[in-house]
């Protein structure tokens, strides 16, 4: 069975022995459970070395759920419509950097569950990514606070973000509502649903209220002891869980960055 080490108190944990090349099929299904439940406990599993092709990325990503043809990037190889290239830095255009907190594409009816995320060539220092904990961010309220925000909703639109906005069809991605307060289907946890890319506004309070409001939660995601940070190497895999966390990609440096990512299809937040 592999090992599990939690990075921080709520996010974040590595897992070690586990070799998804040579011992692939060592990972059966009792494997598979305890890293569901790992996922489910940590938010975010991280996978160091695995020197495997896009492929077998494809192939253990799917023991954990369906997986999505995102409507962002290019295929990794021929066939393999699941495997995105994601490129930044060196010639990519400087759009294409992701260094904002964000869950990925709330603009849809249905988020996906999750991602993820292989490196393949990385800058020489810099380009980590960070990942913060939306449970811990909503626990961290008073009561009060979390009862103001029970049963109030907010817009996503995908014309938030410049290349989405410049790639997607907008008769095709109109403008979706989710709740602020989001409850885990699998956990029953709650966790706050709003994203500085992706969120337009919150709807059944004025329109300054609805502004402040969401200037404050979009601060109060930021707060350092709700993240875990990692530094990349070639062949690391990162695994998140979209529903209940956001990440930040730091674009501190110039020179290639080369990732290969899967999504998960998701459900529709409630």
């Amino acid at each position: 069975m592999p090992k599990i080490r939690p990075l921080t108190p709520t996010i974040g944990a590595e897992v070690s022995g586990l070799d998804l090349d040579r011992g692939y099929a060592e990972v059966d299904d009792a494997v598979i459970a305890e890293l569901t439940a790992a996922f489910h406990r940590h938010k975010v599993l991280f996978f160091r070395g695995q020197e495997i092709d896009p492929a077998r990325q494809r192939d253990f990503a799917a023991r954990f759920g369906p997986l999505q043809r995102f409507p962002m990037g290019e295929p990794a190889a021929p066939g393999l419509d699941e495997v995105m290239v994601l490129a930044t830095g060196g010639t990519a255009p400087a759009h294409h950097k992701a260094d904002r907190w964000h869950s990925d594409a709330t603009f849809l009816p249905c988020p996906p569950m999750g991602s993820m995320l292989r490196a393949i060539e990385l800058p020489p220092v810099g380009g980590d990514t960070l990942w913060a904990d939306m449970e811990a961010a909503y626990a961290a309220l008073s009561p009060r606070f979390q009862a103001l925000l029970e049963g109030l909703t907010a817009v996503h639109d995908h014309r938030r973000n410049p290349i989405h906005r410049a790639t997607l069809d907008p008769d095709k991605h109109r403008p979706v509502e989710h709740p602020v307060v989001r409850t885990h289907p699998v956990t029953g946890r709650r966790g706050l649903f709003v994203n500085s890319t992706f969120t337009d506004r919150i709807n059944g309070v004025g329109d300054r209220e609805g502004a402040a409001l969401l200037a404050f939660l979009l601060q109060h995601v930021e707060r350092p002891e709700f993240q875990c940070r990692f530094r990349w190497a070639p062949g690391d895999i990162a695994m998140w869980d979209n529903r209940c966390t956001q990440h930040n990609a730091v674009f501190d440096y110039h020179e290639p960055r080369l990732m290969h990512r899967i999504v998960f299809e998701g459900d529709a937040p409630r």
